[in-house]
Formats: structure tokens, C-alpha cells, sequence
């Protein structure tokens, strides 16, 4: 009988990964709380002029083409949020359209087993409520033998107390205050609410935030005649060039290269992260591209804009590509949009108008958009126990025998910025990013989308391949022996983290980083491929070329054939 497997989520991750296993035998469903499939590209979440950070080409699955834009030559290639709407409703239209439940909230999820020591016996029960009528929901519950969890780190908003609507429900503002994930949603009553009372008078918002949702939105609401004013203590470094950058380099493995992974897998990559003369080059490389980036869209010297984390260290890098008239950088440089920073909103005025800062400066408003970020999205699913029992959730770094003999003698990585103590820099212990190391031996449980990387489409996709042949218990999978050793190596890549990126896991929720590989997903896909005992580097090139050859979801179309055929001649020996 095939096994049954919820999938959490009808996101990007979500829905690649209920294709790629429904291909391989088993009995999906995909739960999702929206009425669309998508995520955060979902119809009831997208709104005008939101641009994302991924070109025609990357975003996308190797089962089914995306057309190009009309506009393809002028912007690049780039990707609107209408457009990953459509692509996702068509993947789900095109191989999942009788597999996903639209309006169901997943409210726990829990696992029920005679004897939790046998690997074989658990099950999994899901409770889901009806989310399209609240006064009249039904709880019900569903039972899987597999779960895999696919909900993302950008469907929990994440508030402060003391600027939440609730706060501001008790007096403290009468204007609108709403999440960064509502403008979509709720886009037509903010626009109301703020309506200009003529053009010599329009309305006051404030953005806090300083990420790519708060650029969108200042510009959308400076662009529909809103007087903007953005709050932030750092922003987002981005990646810009005045014409769009080729494929040779926006595609290829050239960043990747010259980013430091855990194990250098190449001679150039030696050279580069653990030579004097290769360090120069890598961090010249960086400078250089980073004082292009801010020549590119004009970012003056003492501009607040330059309050980010170095390009090198960092993971809040946009692709902002050639820029755009009466975009969010341009509307800044023409003294459209007002920037406060470095500040922090700290509370609403007294006089049910205004935000205070804290230096104490005092904003007027009428109305407010937390662009504040997200927690974690498995918070409401999961009780407590069943989250140590699975072991998710992130923990602070662990004393070990192995522990001690972690090292990176790596050039490129001497002299990171000042971070916060290792010990407070908690990380997960996702092996791979994509199962927990304490459940490894089930083979019931996985998370897909929990990755961070500049190309999710080729991530999710060979993810999923992984994940299928782990719950098949394809013997060819090369995957630890015991939780012990999976645990090692997941602290292993956290220690590594905290060099690499500093800070950096500060600013994730855990469910969006099981694994942080940015610039380095090239080399991660490459370790998937190698667990699964399959061909890598699949862009091919000479020792010279190689770099800079476009890699191609083309290159991952046959993984399931692949496997398929490592599992047929296992069966005939």
C-alpha cells in the first residue's frame, strides 16, 4: 500500500515537493490554510508593483516552463509577484489539482506510536479546522504515515508588543496599524484609510523596517500619493548593475565560488579561501561589486541606506538588477521617501497621532505598517513535546570531543565584523536543513523550505528528490547511522555558521533556517546529489569554464529516473 504523506503548506516547497513524491508512489496531501496555492505568492498575499529577488529562469521547477514577461529585455528578467502567482497555480493546476485542501488551518501535529522505538509504526495525526467561517469551523482530525513540513519562515508576522494593533486598540492610536503580510490582503482598506485629503495634503505613513517588504511598500504608497517616512536601524545591501548582469555571471557558479563553503570542493575554491593572494582577490571582489552596487543606484556617501551588514558576511542582500523609475531607491534619491535612521519606534505618541523613536524624537502618522519580520511558523503547530521529540527548534551550541577539533583554516574568513557571543548564536540541528538530527532513523518526518538561498527553485526541487528516496528507504541514500552521528554533523555546520556568517542566525526564525546556504547552494545541491549517489557539478565546463557555466534546472528534470534506476539495479543484484 502506499504511504500516506501530509505535506504542510502549499508554498514553493510544498508544492514541488507533493509533485516529486506523488511521482515516486505515495499518497499525498497538501494542507494549506490560503484558498490559492503560492505561500507568500499566493493570490490573497501578493499586491501591486512587488518585485522579487529572483529573475525568469531561477524561480521555478523543472516539470513545467514559465513564459517570459513581455518586458523580458527592459527589466532583465524580472519576477513580479503576479507572475509566481500564476506559475505556482498553474504547477498546482498542472500535477496536483486533486491533492491540496484549501482553507484548513492545521492547528497540532503530533505523533502516535505503540512504541516510539520501533521506526515503522508511527503515525501522525493532524488536526484542521475550517478556516472559511470562523463562527461555524469544524475540527477534524487526519492521519498520515509521513509528514512534511512545508510552511516556510513568512507566514507567522512577528510584532512588538508595544506598536501591535492590540496596543493600539486600547487608545493609544486611532489610525490603521497592520503587518507587512496584510498589505496584500487588506491593501484596498489601508488605501481608504489614508486617503489624501488633496494633493497638497496628502496622508502620513510610517514603515518600520528596513528590509525588502518595507522598501515595497514605501514606494507603492509614496507612488499612490502617501507621504512616507521609514524607520529602520539597518537595511538590506543589494545586488545592482546599470545594465542587467548576464547569465554567465547572474546563473552561473561565479558568487558561489567566491563564497567559502564548509568543505572546498575544488582546487580554485582552495586557493581562494585558504591562500593570502586568494583572500586579497576574494575580498576585492566583494568591495568592489558592493561600491558598484551603491554607484549603480546613486547611494550617496552618508546616506542611511549604506547602514547595512558587509556584502561579504552578510545574508539581507537584494537583487535590486538595473533599478527602475519611481522604484524605492529612486524615489529616495529624488527626496520622496523620508528615511529615519539609525532609529527605532519604541512606542505610539500621546496624542493618538504619532510614534515615538528612541532618541525621542516624535513621527506625525496616520496610519502604520510593521514591516517587522517573522517568527518561527511551527510555534502554533507543534506542543512542546513533540518538538523535543523530534528535536526541532534551535539550542545553543553544544560542548563536544568533536567540537574542539573544528577548524577552518581559511583566509577569506579572518576578521569578521563584531558579533555577539558564539554562545548566544543558537542554530538547529536539521541535517541536511531538511530532517531533524534526533528523529533520523523514522523516516516519517522532513522539512522542505527551511534552506536559506538565493535559488530556491533548484533547492526545493533536489530537496524533495532527497526527501522522497529518505521515506522510501532507498538503501543507495547515503544518510547517518544513528541520531549521534547526524547531531554531529549538524553541529559541525552550525560551528561553521557562526564563522561564516556571523550574526546572521540572530536574525532567522528556525524555520527558515535549518541551513544557511546563500551564495553556497551550488555546493549544497551538489552534496545532496553526492548523498544520493548521483552525478554532480551536472553544469559541466573545463577547469577554466566552469565557474562561469549557466546551471539550468534542466540539469535536475531526470533525478526521479535517476533514482529509479539506481533502485532497479539494486533489485536485480
Amino acid at each position: 500500500m502506499a504511504k500516506s504523506v501530509g505535506i504542510i503548506g502549499s508554498g514553493a516547497a510544498g508544492l514541488v515537493t507533493a509533485h516529486t513524491l506523488l511521482c515516486d508512489g505515495f499518497d499525498v496531501t497538501v494542507l494549506t490554510r490560503d484558498s490559492s496555492p503560492g505561500g507568500v505568492w499566493s493570490k490573497d498575499r501578493i499586491y501591486p508593483d512587488l518585485l522579487i529577488n529572483n529573475v525568469h529562469g531561477e524561480y521555478r521547477f523543472s516539470a513545467l516552463p514559465m513564459p517570459e514577461r513581455p518586458d523580458f529585455k527592459a527589466t532583465g528578467g524580472r519576477l513580479s509577484g503576479e507572475d509566481m502567482r500564476q506559475y505556482m497555480e498553474n504547477y498546482a493546476d498542472s500535477f496536483l489539482s486533486k491533492n491540496i485542501r484549501y482553507n484548513v488551518e492545521v492547528i497540532n501535529i503530533r505523533r502516535i506510536s505503540p512504541d516510539v522505538s520501533q521506526t515503522d509504526t508511527s503515525r501522525w495525526v493532524v488536526t484542521v479546522s475550517n478556516t472559511i467561517d470562523n463562527t461555524n469551523s469544524r475540527t477534524q482530525e487526519l492521519t498520515f504515515d509521513k509528514i512534511v513540513l512545508c510552511t516556510g519562515g513568512c507566514s507567522q508576522a512577528s510584532m512588538p508588543k508595544e506598536l501591535s494593533p492590540a496596543a493600539a486598540s486600547n487608545g493609544a492610536f486611532d489610525g490603521m496599524v497592520i503587518h507587512s503580510s496584510e498589505f496584500g490582503p487588506r491593501l484596498q482598506d489601508f488605501l481608504a484609510a489614508t486617503a489624501p485629503d488633496s494633493k497638497e495634503n496628502p496622508r502620513d505613513v510610517v514603515v518600520i523596517g528596513g528590509g525588502k517588504s518595507a522598501m515595497d511598500i514605501a514606494s507603492y504608497l509614496t507612488n499612490q500619493g502617501r507621504r512616507v517616512s521609514m524607520v529602520f536601524e539597518t537595511t538590506d545591501m543589494f545586488l545592482a548593475s546599470p545594465t542587467p548582469l548576464p547569465s554567465f555571471i547572474r546563473k552561473s557558479r561565479l558568487l558561489s565560488v567566491m563564497s567559502p563553503h564548509i568543505d572546498l570542493r575544488s582546487r580554485l575554491e582552495h586557493f581562494l579561501h585558504t591562500s593570502w593572494l586568494g583572500s586579497k582577490i576574494v575580498h576585492g571582489f566583494w568591495d568592489i561589486l558592493a561600491w558598484s552596487c551603491f554607484l549603480s543606484l546613486s547611494i550617496p556617501k552618508k546616506s542611511p541606506l549604506r547602514r547595512t551588514y558587509p556584502f561579504f558576511w552578510g545574508i539581507r542582500i537584494n537583487d535590486e538588477g538595473a533599478g527602475r523609475t519611481n522604484g524605492f531607491y529612486d524615489l529616495v534619491n529624488k527626496g520622496k521617501i523620508n528615511l529615519v535612521a539609525p532609529a527605532r519606534a519604541v512606542s505610539f505618541g500621546t496624542n493618538q497621532k504619532s510614534v515615538v523613536l528612541n532618541d525621542g524624537r516624535i513621527l506625525k502618522t496616520d496610519a502604520i505598517v510593521l514591516a517587522t519580520g517573522f517568527r518561527s511558523s511551527w510555534d502554533n503547530i507543534f506542543d512542546q513535546a513533540t518538538k523535543n521529540d523530534l528535536g526541532l527548534g534551535k539550542h545553543a551550541p553544544m560542548e563536544t570531543a568533536e567540537s574542539k577539533n573544528y577548524q577552518w583554516s581559511y583566509t577569506s574568513l579572518k576578521d569578521p565584523p563584531p558579533a555577539q557571543p558564539e554562545n548566544q548564536q543558537w542554530a538547529s540541528s536539521l541535517y541536511r536543513g531538511l530532517v531533524p538530527a534526533k528523529n533520523i532513523l523514522h523516516k516519517d518526518f522532513a522539512v522542505n523550505g527551511a534552506i536559506f538561498a538565493t535559488n530556491n527553485g533548484f533547492m526545493f526541487e533536489t530537496s524533495a528528490h532527497w526527501i522522497s528516496s529518505y521515506f522510501l528507504g532507498d538503501k543507495f541514500l547515503r544518510v547517518p547511522s544513528s541520531p549521534e552521528e547526524a547531531f554531529l554533523s549538524t553541529e559541525r555546520e552550525a560551528a561553521f555558521l557562526r564563522k561564516r556568517h556571523p550574526d546572521m542566525v540572530l536574525w532567522t526564525n528556525e524555520s527558515y533556517s535549518g541551513a544557511i546556504k546563500f551564495f553556497n547552494w551550488p555546493q549544497h545541491i551538489d552534496e545532496l546529489l553526492d548523498d544520493m549517489g548521483l552525478p554532480c557539478s551536472r553544469s559541466g565546463g573545463s577547469w577554466l569554464t566552469w565557474p562561469f557555466k549557466v546551471m539550468d534546472l534542466r540539469e535536475i528534470f531526470s533525478l526521479g529516473l535517476e533514482r529509479e534506476a539506481k533502485r532497479a539495479a539494486l533489485r536485480d543484484d
